[in-house]
This record gives C-alpha cells, structure tokens and sequence, in this order.
C-alpha cells in the first residue's frame, strides 16, 4: 500500500483510491497518527495515502510566500486535498493544528470527509458545530476513525 509524501508527484494508478491524513502535525511535534492508520491498511494496494508529514520537514523555514520549500508543501497539500477520494481529520488533545481547522474549513463541505476530533482538542465545540452544519461523518478515537474509513469505502467503491 504506497503512500506519497510531500514534496513527490502526486500519481495514482486507475483503481487506486486516495486518502488524505489531515489533522495534527504541529511541525513534527504530534504523535505519528498518520503512521498508525497507514499500519493497519498495510497490505490493501486498493488505498494510497496522501501523508503531508514531510520526511525531511526544517522547522527553521521562514513561513512565507516567498519561501520555496514552505510554498512547495502548502501547495502540495492543496493540490493533494483536492484530489483525495477522501479526507480524514485528526485533531489531537494535545495540538492546537491551526491549518487543520482552516483546512477544516476549505472541504467541510465536501462529502468526503470523517473527522476524530477526541474530548480535550482546545477547539472541539466549534468542530463538533462545523461537522453537524456540514453533516461531516465524526468519532472521537482512531480505532473508530479507521473503522469508518473501511466502510467508506465499501458503500463509495
């Protein structure tokens, strides 16, 4: 099951569905989450996951416009939110993950998207709003997150 990191060419093969890991980061700062979902699906070529955890992440880039590695991994993230087949959103307890509530904020509206948003994220009430607005599939533990990815995909294939 192959997985594309930032800042690689996004290509996917024909049946190939794709699943963007949004959610905390916090600059390498998270626990890997993203690593955790990926073990699961492990020996499913069905998914490709989109992981924005860039390997080789420099905390000390300047968040600019003009910064070529930040514009390159914003960039890619946009490029590859919008293509997923799905989006998945972890906010972890122990993050704040700004750009995950504006990311948020961008595809709510899609059909696509499962939020995890546990007891304790800072900002859960206006998550919690944002997803019954939106009618945003929603759990509160990444053994049901994953669940809900698995059934995605059995009544969206």
């Amino acid at each position: 099951m192959p997985t594309i990191y930032p800042p690689s060419k996004i290509q996917l093969s024909k049946n190939q569905k794709s699943i963007f890991l949004a959610g905390s980061i916090d600059m390498g700062n998270a626990i890997d989450w993203q690593q955790e979902i990926i073990t699961h699906f492990e020996k499913n070529e069905t998914y490709c996951f989109l992981n924005p955890r860039r390997k080789d992440w420099d905390s000390s880039w300047e968040q600019t416009i003009e910064n070529s590695n930040f514009n390159e991994q914003v960039m890619w993230e946009l490029d590859a939110l919008e293509m997923a087949d799905l989006i998945v959103f972890y906010f972890a307890p122990t993050s704040k993950a700004p750009i995950s509530l504006l990311e948020l904020g961008l595809f709510a509206r899609n059909k696509n998207v499962i939020v995890c948003c546990p007891t304790g994220y800072w900002r859960k009430g206006n998550v919690d709003i944002i997803c019954q607005r939106f009618g945003v599939q929603q759990t509160e533990s990444l053994e049901k997150l994953i669940e809900k990815i698995k059934k995605y995909f059995l009544h969206n294939l």
